[in-house]
């Protein structure tokens, strides 16, 4: 778009959905089939885990983690599972921020598996829990993306409520219809970001719509592939191709990118399952073979569920007592399965193994 200028508000951002000639190239269906074949072994392998919250819990953390990095909030994994399992609530700023992405993302996958759509409101509320404030939808002009070393005018997204409530409107009518393919899920995931309807969390908050809508349109199950990690490691890529859509219609790039995004982490995250699986069948055999006394199916899957675990989450899964389940897990210390941790006045029992997979 030859009279683009960054420091005009981009309020000719054309609705949904684009031409079919301009998203629909011979290299792009070739690559939606190749992310399509990643995806769907994906879902199927990922039943190989008989308790799902197990993958859920594991990598949506890692969503958290890496989704909140791109925006340079950082923190570590062993932070955020310290923060899941301790009462202490002294955490740092970094990880409060992605435990509220955490959160925000259960919320998303819990509204769309009871209503079977996204709404403008449920994106809203996305972003509230994510940013902690009622701020919703922009209302003031103003907004401008810059760059950070140089401080120049990048972008400056479309302004009015009026502009705004239409492009949402158009967004949420596109992302909700009968059409199913992964080329719309790039397209979705362009136009939101362009749209950049808050004042803060635009990037996060559409990286969870992302997901959501792998699983409105029955490409998975449950939460479990994000394409954060891939941004992280081509971020520059990233943006530069987001706005060559703005400045020069350059669809064909720019979806690629997000396909080859998808085939890439379907197959990272396939190759984390399997190692995943083949330690839990590991330790459910170490465990008969060492502790036959206080082994159970739940027992072991409680491990997983929470790598890091302590005394409340047995009594809880296993319905025993609070010294029961303290003696459990110093006798896994003691055979090498987890290993023993204070945070503050707790017992934290890690199960080290798990985290050395999910860190990687």
């Amino acid at each position: 778009m030859n009279n683009f200028n960054p420091r005009v508000p981009y309020n000719e951002l054309p609705l949904l959905p684009p031409d079919n000639g301009k998203i629909e190239s011979i290299k792009i269906l070739r690559q939606e089939n190749k992310a399509i074949a990643s995806i769907s072994e994906l879902k199927g392998i990922a039943h190989i885990i008989p308790n799902q919250s197990i993958l859920i819990n594991a990598i949506v953390l890692q969503e958290a983690k890496d989704s909140s990095e791109i925006e340079n909030i950082i923190t570590t994994k062993d932070k955020l599972y310290k923060a899941v399992s301790s009462n202490a609530k002294k955490y740092d700023p970094a990880t409060k921020e992605v435990m509220f992405y955490r959160e925000a993302l259960y919320e998303g996958f819990k509204k769309i598996k009871e209503r079977g759509f996204l709404s403008i409101n449920d994106i809203v509320d996305l972003q509230k829990v994510l940013i902690q404030n009622d701020a919703g939808i922009r209302k003031t002009p103003g907004t401008a993306l810059v760059n950070d070393t140089t401080d120049e005018v990048i972008f400056t997204p479309p302004q009015g409520r009026d502009e705004i409530s239409n492009l949402l409107t158009n967004l949420v009518k596109y992302l909700n219809d009968d059409e199913r393919s992964l080329i719309k899920l790039a397209v979705l995931h362009y136009q939101f970001e362009t749209i950049h309807p808050f004042y803060d969390g635009n990037g996060r908050t559409g990286r969870i719509i992302n997901i959501l809508y792998l699983i409105l349109k029955d490409y998975l199950d449950i939460p479990i592939l994000y394409l954060s990690s891939y941004i992280i490691k081509n971020k520059a890529k990233y943006y530069e191709l987001l706005l060559s859509v703005t400045k020069d219609e350059n669809w064909e790039e720019w979806i690629l990118y997000i396909l080859k995004a998808i085939e890439d982490t379907a197959n990272e995250t396939i190759g984390k399952i399997k190692k995943i699986k083949a330690l839990l069948d590991k330790t459910i055999e170490e465990i008969k073979e060492k502790l036959p006394k206080i082994y159970s199916k739940e027992l072991v899957e409680t491990l997983f569920v929470h790598p890091y675990c302590k005394s409340d989450f047995l009594t809880s899964e296993l319905g025993i007592e609070r010294k029961t389940a303290s003696k459990y897990l110093h006798v896994l210390v003691d055979i090498g399965i987890l290993e023993l941790y204070k945070v503050g006045k707790e017992n934290i029992f890690v199960n080290i193994e798990l985290m050395e997979i999910l860190k990687k």
